[in-house]
C-alpha cells in the first residue's frame, strides 16, 4: 500500500492521451486520468486531501477489499504503460537534456577553480592594507582626543574668564543683580553643555559659582517680595528680570504663587481654629472658660471667644486683601515687562497656552479654602455656627468690604481686574450657608412674634396696640441689620413678606362677620370694635412699612407689594361691609326723593323753609354714622398729619362722600316735574346735603368732579332752557344729567328711558352704574326718536324747545365720548 500515497505527496498531474491506443468506442475517455476522475474508487486519488489510512479503512469496511485491489492493480499497469509511452514519445528530448547536464556540470568545475583563484588574492590584499588600517585608525582617535582636550580647555578659559568677571561683579557694592543672574546663567550653562565637571579647577570653581547663585536667588527674591508688599513695579520688575536671566522664571512664579496660596489657606483655617482662638484669649487649657469638643467655650469664656473670633477674620480679611493684591500686581508686571535684549514678554514665559491667570488659580485656591472652612465651623462648631448666624450681615459685610477692596486697588485702566464677576459670586456663594441659616432664624423671629399676638387658640383675643409695635419695631429691626447691603435687604424682606401675609391670614381669621358687623342702626357692636380695631392695627402696620421701604431702591417695594397689598386688602376687609351697608342705607334716603312733589305751585312752597323729610332721615344717619362708627375708624387731626398718607378709612369715606354726591344729582336729575317752587326746594336740599357731608363724612371741597357737579347743579336748574345750551356750567356735568335734567323741562309725552321701559328708580339707577355715556345716550335718544314720532304723526310742525338741545348734546358725546367714558 506504499504506492497510494504518492499521489498524495506528489499530486498526479493530467497527461495527454496515448497516442497508439486508439480508443475503441465514442464514449471512452481520451486519458486514464478522465477514467479516473469519473470513478468513484478512483476519484479519491486525485483529491489534494487524499489519506492512504482512511482509504484502506473504507476499503475493508465494505467486504469488497479484493476487487478493489485489483482494479487498482490493473490501474497501475494502465499508468506504467503511460509512462513508458511518454518516455518513447520524448525520446530525443530527454537525450538532449541529458547532454546539457553534462555541459552545465562541466562549466561549474571550472567556475569553482575561479572562485578559489578569487579567495587567494583577497587574503594577499587583506593582508597588505591591515597595517595601514590599524595606523589611520590610531591617528584618527589621537586627533580627537586632542580636539577635545582642545575644547575642553577651551570651555574651562571661558568658564574661568566668566567666573572671574562674575567675581568682579559680585564684589561691587552696588550689586546689579540682574547682570549677575546673566553671568550666572552662562556660566552654569557652560559648564552643563560642554561637560566639564571632573575637572579639578573648574570643579572648585563651580562650587563657588553655586553658592553666588544661591546669593543671587535670596536677593533676587528679597527685591521682589519687597516690591510686591510695597506694590513697587520698579522693584517688582528688577526681581523678575533677575530670575528671568536665571532662566528660573517659571518655576520662581509658580513658587511664588504657591507660598501665596498656602499663607492664604492657613489664615483662613486660623482665623476658624476655634482652639487657637480660645487659647489666645487665655481660656485654652482645663481651666473655666476653656474649649469643648464641639467648639464651644466654657461657660465664662463666650464674650472673649467671640472677639477673638471676629478679631481673627479681620485679620483673615486683611491677609487675603494683600494676598490677591500682591498676586495681582506680580501678574501686572509680568504682563508688562519685556527682556531688554529678547524682547521676550516675560508672561510669555511664565504662562502657557491655556493656562489660566495667576489671579485666577490663587482666588479659586482661597475661595476653595474659605468654602470648605466655612462649611466645617458650622457642622462642627456649634458655638461659631450661632455667631455667623445671628451676626451675618457684619459676615456678609466683612467679605463686602474685601471684594471691594480688591475691586478697588485693582481697578487699573488697560489690566485685568484681580477678581472676576464669577469669582466675586463664588466668594459670596462661601457664606450662602450661613445666609439661609440667618434667613431662616429671622423668619422665626418674626413668625413666634406674630404666632404670639395672633394665637390661633383665641379668635376672639385682639391685640393691642403695643402688640402691633412690636411687630412693627422688629420689622424695622431687621431691616436695618441689613439697610448697608442691597442684596442681603431684598433677600430678608422676602421673609418679612411671609411674615406680612402670615399677619393678614392670622388677622383676617380674627374678623367677625355677619349681621352683627354690619348693623347702621344702633350703637357699634363689639363685634364692630373689634374689625375697627384690626383695621387699624393692619393701616398701622401697611403704613409704618411702607415709610420703612421709601427709602430703599425701587425694587424693595416691588418685593413687599404683594404682602402689603394683602395687608391692605384684610384691612379694607375688616369694614367694607360696614361702610358698604352705610351705603345702601344713605342711597335708600336718596331715592326718596321722588316721594317728594317737587312739582307743587304756589308761594307756600316756595316759601317752606323746613328740610325736605328724605334729606333730614340722611343727615340723621350721617350723623349717627358718625357719632358711633366714623369716630372710632378716623384718625385724628394729630396722628393723621404725622401718618402723612391717607387711611384706609379715609379712602373708604371720601368714596362714600363721593357716591352720595353722585348718588343724588342722578336722582336730582331724574325728578320730574320740577316747578320753580321744586327748584328752590331742591336747592335747599342741595344746601343741606353739601353740610351734612362736608360737616360729618368728608371735607367737600376735596371730592373734585362730584363736589363740582352738585355746585353746577343748583344754577342749572333756575336757568332757562335757551341759556343752557352755552352755559359753562355744563362742563361740570356729566352730559347724561343735563339730558336727565331737560326731561322735566319737556312735554310729558316725551317719556324719559325709566317710564318708557317702566322701570323703577332703583333698578334704572342700577342700570345707569353699569353703563357708560354713550349706552346711556342710546337709550335717551329711542325716547326723542319716539317723541318725533308723535309729533309727527300728529301734524304739528314745531318740538318742544329741550328736543333740538337733547339731540344736540347728544350728537356731541357720541362724537367726542369714548365708549368706556362713565358719568363720574
Amino acid at each position: 500500500m506504499a504506492s497510494p500515497a504518492t499521489p498524495r505527496q506528489y499530486p498526479l498531474q493530467r497527461i495527454s492521451t496515448f497516442k497508439d491506443r486508439p480508443s475503441t468506442t465514442a464514449s471512452t475517455p481520451s486519458s486514464p486520468l478522465s477514467s479516473f476522475a469519473s470513478d468513484p474508487i478512483f476519484s479519491v486519488f486525485l483529491s489534494a486531501d487524499f489519506n492512504s489510512t482512511s482509504f484502506s479503512s473504507t476499503a475493508l469496511s465494505t467486504g469488497s477489499s479484493i476487487a478493489i485491489a485489483e482494479k487498482l492493480q490493473l490501474a497501475i499497469r494502465t499508468l506504467e504503460n503511460q509512462l513508458r509511452s511518454q518516455v518513447l514519445s520524448h525520446h530525443t528530448h530527454l537525450l538532449s537534456q541529458l547532454s546539457n547536464l553534462h555541459q552545465a556540470d562541466s562549466s561549474l568545475t571550472h567556475l569553482r577553480n575561479s572562485l578559489s583563484t578569487l579567495q587567494s588574492s583577497l587574503l594577499r590584499l587583506r593582508a597588505e592594507i591591515t597595517e595601514p588600517n590599524k595606523a589611520i585608525k590610531s591617528k584618527t582617535t589621537q586627533l580627537s582626543n586632542l580636539h577635545s582636550s582642545v575644547s575642553y580647555l577651551q570651555g574651562t578659559i571661558r568658564l574661568i574668564r566668566l567666573s572671574r568677571k562674575l567675581r568682579g561683579l559680585m564684589g561691587v557694592e552696588s550689586l546689579d543683580l540682574s547682570k549677575c543672574a546673566q553671568l550666572y546663567y552662562e556660566v552654569v550653562s557652560l559648564f552643563n553643555e560642554s561637560d566639564l565637571g571632573g575637572i579639578g579647577v573648574v570643579e572648585e570653581e563651580m562650587k563657588w559659582v553655586l553658592e553666588c547663585g544661591e546669593e543671587l536667588r535670596v536677593k533676587g527674591m528679597e527685591v521682589l517680595e519687597r516690591g510686591l508688599e510695597s506694590f513697587n513695579q520698579a522693584e517688582v520688575g528688577a526681581g523678575l528680570q533677575v530670575f528671568y536671566n536665571l532662566g528660573e522664571l517659571r518655576g520662581t512664579v509658580e513658587g511664588l504663587v504657591g507660598k501665596y496660596k498656602n499663607v492664604g489657606v492657613k489664615s483662613i483655617a486660623n482665623a476658624l481654629d476655634m482652639k487657637a482662638i480660645s487659647s489666645g484669649g487665655g481660656m485654652y487649657g482645663g481651666g473655666p472658660g476653656g474649649i469643648q469638643r464641639s467648639g464651644t467655650p466654657q461657660i465664662g469664656g463666650g464674650s472673649k471667644a467671640k472677639e477673638a473670633l471676629w478679631q481673627r477674620m479681620n485679620g483673615c480679611m486683611d491677609q487675603l486683601h494683600s494676598i490677591v493684591v500682591a498676586v495681582w500686581h506680580l501678574q501686572r508686571v509680568l504682563s508688562k515687562k519685556r527682556d531688554p535684549f529678547t524682547h521676550v514678554l516675560l508672561l510669555d514665559e511664565v504662562m502657557q497656552e491655556g493656562d489660566s491667570m495667576l489671579t485666577d488659580r490663587i482666588w479659586e485656591a482661597l475661595v476653595k479654602a474659605f468654602a470648605s472652612q466655612m462649611k466645617s465651623v458650622f457642622t462642627a462648631s456649634s458655638f461659631v455656627k450661632e455667631i455667623f448666624t445671628t451676626a451675618y450681615p457684619k459676615l456678609f459685610s466683612m467679605i463686602e468690604n474685601l471684594l471691594e477692596r480688591i475691586s478697588r486697588d485693582t481697578d487699573v485702566k488697560g489690566v485685568l481686574p484681580a477678581m472676576s464677576p464669577e469669582g466675586r459670586e463664588q466668594m459670596i456663594n462661601a457664606v450662602e450657608i450661613f445666609q439661609t441659616s440667618f434667613l431662616a432664624l429671622c423668619l422665626s423671629r418674626l413668625s413666634d412674634l406674630v404666632n404670639t399676638v395672633f394665637p390661633m387658640s383665641s379668635r376672639g383675643s385682639i391685640p393691642s396696640k403695643e402688640h402691633i409695635s412690636r411687630i412693627i419695631l422688629r420689622i424695622q429691626e431687621e431691616i436695618e441689620a441689613v439697610h448697608m447691603d442691597a442684596r442681603l435687604t431684598l433677600l430678608v424682606l422676602r421673609e418679612i413678606s411671609k411674615v406680612l401675609l402670615l399677619v393678614a391670614q392670622r388677622a383676617e381669621y380674627q374678623i367677625s362677620t355677619g349681621p352683627e358687623a354690619r348693623q347702621i342702626t344702633s350703637a357699634a357692636t363689639s363685634a364692630q370694635i373689634k374689625n375697627f380695631t384690626l383695621c387699624q392695627h393692619l393701616q398701622e402696620i401697611h403704613t409704618r412699612v411702607t415709610l420703612m421701604v421709601k427709602g430703599l431702591p425701587a425694587i424693595a417695594a416691588e418685593v413687599l407689594s404683594s404682602s402689603l397689598g394683602t395687608i391692605y386688602g384684610v384691612a379694607c376687609d375688616s369694614v367694607t361691609s360696614l361702610f358698604q351697608a352705610m351705603l345702601e342705607r344713605l342711597e335708600s334716603c336718596i331715592l326718596q326723593i321722588h316721594d317728594q312733589n317737587f312739582g307743587a305751585l304756589g308761594m307756600d312752597s316756595a316759601m317752606d323753609n323746613n328740610s325736605s323729610p328724605y334729606m333730614e332721615e340722611l343727615q340723621q344717619c350721617i350723623t349717627h354714622f358718625r357719632r358711633e362708627f366714623l369716630s372710632r375708624l378716623l384718625p385724628t387731626s394729630a396722628s393723621a398729619s404725622s401718618v402723612g398718607s391717607e387711611t384706609i378709612c379715609t379712602r373708604l369715606v371720601r368714596s362714600m362722600a363721593s357716591r352720595v354726591l353722585i348718588y343724588f344729582i342722578r336722582h336730582a336729575s331724574l325728578v320730574r316735574p320740577l316747578s320753580e317752587s321744586g327748584k328752590l326746594k331742591m336747592a335747599r336740599d342741595m344746601a343741606e346735603l353739601e353740610l351734612a357731608v362736608g360737616q360729618n363724612l368728608f371735607p367737600v371741597e376735596q371730592l373734585g368732579a362730584p363736589y363740582r357737579a352738585l355746585r353746577a347743579l343748583r344754577p342749572i336748574i333756575f336757568l332757562e332752557t335757551s341759556q343752557l345750551a352755552e352755559s359753562p356750567l355744563l362742563q361740570d356735568l356729566p352730559p347724561s344729567v343735563i339730558l336727565h335734567h331737560l326731561y322735566s323741562r319737556g312735554p310729558e309725552e316725551l317719556e324719559s328711558p325709566l317710564q318708557r321701559n317702566k322701570l323703577t328708580y332703583l333698578q334704572y339707577s342700577l342700570w345707569l352704574d353699569s353703563q357708560g355715556e354713550d349706552q346711556i345716550w342710546k337709550g335717551i335718544k329711542a325716547t326723542l326718536d319716539d317723541y318725533a314720532v308723535k309729533v309727527k304723526a300728529r301734524g304739528d310742525k314745531e318740538f318742544s324747545p329741550v328736543y333740538p338741545l337733547m339731540i344736540r348734546l347728544g350728537s356731541s358725546l357720541s362724537e367726542k365720548a369714548p365708549a368706556s367714558h362713565k358719568p363720574f
